[in-house]
This record gives structure tokens, C-alpha cells and sequence, in this order.
């Protein structure tokens, strides 16, 4: 797999999107309701909904350029809603992918 295959950008953009969304919900969040700063919130909201785009694009590309039913993606798109769940749909992806490539 090179991070130039669709697979390759899908993973990419699911670390980071999760990366972001953990940011989101376990810093940002606890700093602004605890010691009332709402602008890392507003930061790491707008970097978490651009990258959440970018996932759900690479997700319908990979899934386009792969064959994927409706199923995988869905599951895969679910998995951007749950915290660290696109480290677990990494985890899936790569390991799909290797089963795939034997």
C-alpha cells in the first residue's frame, strides 16, 4: 500500500480526523466548559468538520475504486461518529486490505 493508493488516503484522513475529533471532545471541550475558553472549540470544531469532509470524499473514493458495498461504507462512516472509532476502522481497513492483496 503506498499513500498514494485510495486506500492509502482514506487511512490517512481517518487518523487524522480522528486524531482531531479525540482533540475535540477531551481537550476543547473540557477547556471551554471548565475554564470558559470557547475558542478552541470554535479552532478545533472547523479543522474536525473540514476533515471530516475530506474522510467521507476519500471514503466514497476508495469505496468507488474498490467495489465496496453500501455496507462497508457505512460502517466505515459510522465510525467517524464514535470516539477513536476511525483508529478501530484503521485497524479494519488495513487488515481487509491485506487479506485483499494474497
Amino acid at each position: 500500500m503506498t499513500f498514494l493508493s485510495h486506500l492509502g488516503r482514506l487511512r490517512i484522513a481517518g487518523l487524522i480526523e480522528g486524531i482531531s475529533f479525540v482533540v475535540l471532545l477531551f481537550i476543547a471541550m473540557p477547556l471551554k466548559y471548565m475554564a470558559g475558553r470557547p475558542e478552541y472549540v470554535k479552532v478545533i470544531g472547523m479543522a474536525h468538520g473540514i476533515l471530516f469532509i475530506f474522510y467521507v470524499l476519500f471514503l466514497i473514493r476508495a469505496a468507488a475504486a474498490h467495489g465496496w458495498g453500501l455496507w462497508r461504507m457505512f460502517v466505515l462512516f459510522l465510525s467517524t461518529l464514535v470516539p477513536f472509532g476511525t483508529f478501530a476502522a484503521d485497524y479494519w481497513i488495513l487488515a481487509r486490505e491485506k487479506a485483499e492483496a494474497v
